[in-house]
């Protein structure tokens, strides 16, 4: 492993640029973090939206790993520019601080997006209109009444719910990213103290903490008792869909990545033949191998072998634990991109004069903004992908409307990042050397 000091040349070049910063200053500068997190940010808008038939192809269907891995990968990479300089140059309690104010943020963004979307489909419930309770689709009954445990018999009334919503530990699956982020952005400056002791001892423990978070794994080993997680729902034993000890490990290599922690790996042949051989060998064993079954796209088979090796070896593709098959599938598809995007991204940026040039130059700057405003885009996508589901209910799901409501989905999300960005940019302040 390389020096903790400092970050890596590629990281320290980007938090240099006018991107990292969010200043209005143009910059060709190592375009890949921001332009690949926009393009999760359109694809989890895809994946939430209900009933959209665009999630027949998102990655997700086509390899273990999705647009998640992206999400958190990314994160990890933007939080080593954003807050490892300022462990850095301001020290531990300084990056601390910094830290606990970004999950400060990030919190009251998961209080406010619930209770925004609690509130909008109990209003469509009030009409008795729709034919169909949109409050019991994203199993938000216990907000409203209470519930009882089917197994555990435990009552909750509304109004323990609503200090397990405050106190995290009632996250229904539509509202479990966040907490996840912010139980993984407060182990950083654990991460960042050890990594000041050793670097080795910095792996050994992210490592070691991914592994007591893998149950499928520790009950293969009649190990389960040991098992790392956090409760999802006072009234059962469900636990958060997105367990943060396991997605840490997504999270800190990216993280690491960006420190300068593991070198940039070499851009060789047979590295590229490598993982573009573990892509293309998930296929067969993802949704669309499923699919390719049963739709018999290939032929006859007596039951469907994909679906029975999927369950057999859940553990090792668990999304909920981030398990291993999908941590391989998700770097092998990080370094083909890596590769594609080219050093310092120079292959993302648009050369030349011509239209298509132009065209493309303008079509990287505008995902890249979605990406660099990834907080709010996230949560104004969560509430719009209901509002889309919605419409479509009323209107029907033709191909046609089907894709005009995405296109509509994405020029909102560009228009949110623009206008935040905007806002960002304080414009009601007088410009530097201007007269007061």
């Amino acid at each position: 492993m390389a020096s903790s000091s400092s970050l890596s040349p590629a990281a320290g070049a980007y938090a240099a640029s006018a991107t990292a910063s969010g200043t209005s200053g143009v910059t060709t500068r190592d375009p890949r973090l921001d332009f690949y997190r926009g393009i999760a940010m359109i694809i989890i808008l895809f994946a939430h939206t209900p009933g959209n038939f665009f999630t027949s192809w998102i990655p997700a269907r086509w390899g273990f790993s999705d647009a998640t891995e992206i999400f958190v990968f990314c994160s990890g990479m933007a939080s080593a520019i954003a807050f490892g300089r300022t462990f850095d140059r301001a020290g531990w309690v300084l990056g601390t601080a910094r830290v606990g104010y970004r999950v400060w943020q990030v919190y009251w963004a998961h209080i406010c997006m619930f209770f925004t979307i609690a509130m909008m489909v109990a209003w469509w419930d009030s009409f008795g209109v729709f034919g169909k309770e949109y409050i019991n689709s994203l199993n938000l009954v216990p907000i409203f009444e209470g519930r009882t445990g089917s197994t555990t018999g435990i009552v909750t009334t509304t109004a323990d719910n609503l200090v397990g919503l405050f106190s995290l530990t009632y996250v229904p699956n539509y509202f479990d990213i966040l907490p996840m982020y912010m139980a993984i952005l407060v182990m950083m400056p654990v991460v960042m103290a050890l990594s000041r002791v050793n670097l080795w001892l910095t792996a050994a423990v992210v490592v070691t903490v991914w592994l007591f978070a893998q149950e499928g794994v520790l009950e293969w080993l009649g190990a389960s008792h040991l098992w790392l997680s956090l409760p999802a729902e006072p009234w059962s034993d469900r636990h958060w869909f997105f367990n943060p000890f396991g997605w840490q490990l997504c999270f800190f290599t990216g993280f690491a990545f960006m420190r300068g922690w593991i070198p940039a790996p070499p851009v060789k042949t047979w590295l590229i033949a490598l993982a573009a051989v573990i892509v293309v060998a998930n296929i067969p064993l993802s949704n669309i191998g499923v699919r390719a079954v049963n739709q018999e796209w290939f032929g006859a088979f007596e039951g469907n072998p994909v679906i029975d090796w999927r369950v057999a070896n859940k553990p090792l593709i668990d999304k909920s634990s981030f398990a291993i098959l999908r941590y391989v599938q998700f770097l092998s598809l990080a370094y083909l991109a890596w590769v594609v995007a080219g050093v310092g991204g120079h292959r993302l940026i648009a050369t030349g004069g011509s239209a298509l040039s132009d065209a493309w130059g303008k079509f990287v700057k505008i995902i890249m903004k979605i990406g660099q405003q990834s907080l709010a885009v996230f949560v104004f996508s969560m509430v719009f992908a209901r509002i889309a589901g919605f419409t479509m209910d009323q209107v029907g799901r033709e191909t046609g409307t089907v894709v005009l409501v995405n296109l509509v989905g994405v020029a909102a999300l560009i228009a949110v990042a623009y206008f935040v960005a905007w806002i960002k940019g304080t414009p009601w302040k007088p410009a530097k050397g201007a007269a007061a």
